[in-house]
């Protein structure tokens, strides 16, 4: 479990580790592994459709912002939680044989990776925690986002100049007193590609 700290924007990591991402607070229980009958709104959940779907066996799901996660309800009134749900799936031996709620036929789902996001991990249930133990990332120094800059204005195919111009607006914000965090320079980035592709006209 990954827990933020000033200088991280975890929705920019994770659009570099994963297809798709289950936000934590919109029903993440059902999002991940579906439901059966019963509730008025069964489906199957995300984490086996995309393997089905894409024939990969082994995605990396993450669940941003696992401490807003609600507790779902059926029509008869039964809970059924974020933690309820991951549980299961985060224990090897129960994943080689974890049942789906939907087709109620069992798959081996220990091959996915699971990368939990938090902004504050403290109301979380210990079970969960004590599967997912969690990191506190660092704050990013001005040097390691600067080569971040470089390094993804590299993989846009910016060119140096464009790159160059970049760095210099991200390290003038910062002696600005303005944030210098990963989405700062995502931002910056997106700039100046934009300004590349598209140049202003006079």
């Amino acid at each position: 479990m990954l827990v933020r700290t000033n200088g991280w924007s975890l929705s920019t990591a994770r659009r570099e580790t994963s297809q798709w991402e289950v936000d934590g607070a919109y029903n993440a229980s059902f999002g991940i592994v579906g439901s059966q009958k019963g509730w008025s709104n069964a489906a199957l959940g995300r984490v086996l459709e995309t393997i089905l779907q894409s024939r990969v066996a082994n995605p990396v799901v993450v669940v941003d912002e696992v401490e807003k996660a609600g507790t779902a309800k059926s029509v008869s009134g039964r809970a059924f939680g974020l933690t309820e749900a991951l549980l299961p799936l985060l224990e090897p031996m129960t994943a080689q044989n974890w049942s789906c709620p939907y087709y109620q036929v069992k798959f081996d789902m220990s091959w996915v990776a699971w990368v939990l996001t938090s902004n504050d991990f403290r109301s979380l249930p210990e079970p969960l925690l004590s599967r997912c133990p969690p990191i506190r990332l660092r704050h990013l120094t001005q040097a390691e986002l600067v080569r971040f800059i470089r390094r993804e204005g590299h993989k846009k195919g910016i060119d140096d100049t464009g790159i160059e111009a970049a760095v210099e607006a991200f390290t003038r914000s910062g002696r600005k007193n303005q944030s210098m965090s990963l989405r700062t320079a995502a931002r910056v980035i997106l700039r100046a590609y934009d300004l590349e592709r598209h140049p202003i006209l006079h």
